[in-house]
């Protein structure tokens, strides 16, 4: 990046690293809440990811023959192990985080040439893996600590997460699935979440401060301009657009649009996944189309898909859609008519 010193190019102020860096710093806060609320899990996936992340780039990038201290240090590989730890479930057997950063890292990022060159975003590609080869592991979620006897220490969530015992009582299901096989049932929304200690003010219990911990990442990196803000405004602002006239036409049966900005990941997946410069559109408008896209796509899915939250699914769509939202909305060269 500093070496493109010769006209017509110009160079940012921030190194890749530096970049990366900003990025895991706007995630402590959430961990933080994540940590309070839901206690060992979180970092022992963390932990673990990191390790088989970095462990994967090392062993590719020796096989390719390519200085491994630079890939290592560059915090791209960081990024995607902590990203996608935050969407695994807390004390997930090891095996699950394992085959998550394979996928991640070999399969989404290095074998498409590394980094620059993955046309999908590594960590969602890693975590639609996971959700459609184990879905049952992929929807055991903790309840907020004192719930439902959550809040065991180091020593008992070591030996969740490396098989000598179970997660199976102390797991439920997330908001939005509670909500989506409430609808299905023919219950409404009310019905749904009156008496249920699985939902909060406005979305899940615990969920909504974790949320409200990534809003908080997220509005810091765009005041570092670390983003830009056409993808994470236009993403949210569809979603919560078409929530809301769903919302308005029938309460009963469709959420309000407060609790799909902070139930699930919309916020990650807005500010931290679908503002990736690689796999996403890079032109002005194309980013706000790109955010617009994912958004509506979210919210289809979460409405009438298979899947209660469609951040990962939407992103990847998008993503897939980039190469021509760019082709169609590049600014014309200085100069050119017509």
């Amino acid at each position: 990046m500093k070496s493109l010193i010769s006209s017509p190019y110009t160079h940012g102020s921030s190194s890749l690293q530096q970049v990366m860096m900003q990025v895991v710093f706007a995630l402590i806060p959430a961990i933080g809440v994540y940590f309070a609320l839901f206690g060992w899990g979180i970092l022992t996936n963390i932990v673990l990811s990191i390790i088989f992340c970095l462990g994967f780039e090392t062993i590719i990038m020796w096989l390719r023959r390519r200085p491994i201290k630079s890939a290592l240090f560059d915090g791209s590989a960081l990024v995607t192990a902590i990203l996608l730890a935050i969407t695994i479930p807390p004390l997930s057997p090891w095996w699950i985080i394992f085959i998550g950063s394979l996928a991640a890292i070999v399969f989404a990022k290095q074998l498409y040439g590394g980094l620059g060159f993955n046309p999908f975003n590594p960590a969602m590609v890693g975590f639609v893996v996971l959700l459609i080869s184990f879905p049952k592991e992929m929807t055991q979620w903790l309840a907020p600590i004192g719930a439902e006897g959550n809040g065991m220490g180091l020593l008992h969530s070591l030996q969740i997460v490396f098989g000598s015992t179970g997660i199976d009582a102390l797991s439920g299901a997330t908001p939005l699935d509670v909500i989506k096989t409430g609808i299905r049932m023919g219950e409404t929304i009310n019905t749904i979440i009156a008496g249920n200690p699985t939902f909060g003010q406005l979305s899940g219990s615990g969920w909504e401060w974790i949320n409200l911990a990534i809003l908080i990442g997220g509005i810091w990196m765009l005041w570092r301009k670390t983003i830009r803000w056409q993808v994470p405004v236009a993403m949210l602002g569809s979603l919560a657009a078409i929530a809301s006239l769903f919302y308005l036409i029938d309460p009963e049966h469709y959420a309000s649009p407060l609790f799909h900005l902070f139930g699930g990941g919309a916020f990650l997946g807005a500010f931290f996944i679908a503002t990736d410069p690689v796999s996403g559109a890079t032109s002005t408008k194309g980013r706000i189309i790109f955010g617009i896209g994912a958004g509506l796509l979210t919210y289809i899915i979460r409405s009438w898909g298979g899947f209660p939250d469609g951040i990962a699914f939407s992103i990847l769509l998008m993503n897939m859609a980039a190469p021509m939202i760019d082709y169609y909305t590049q600014p014309k060269v200085f100069g050119q008519k017509g």
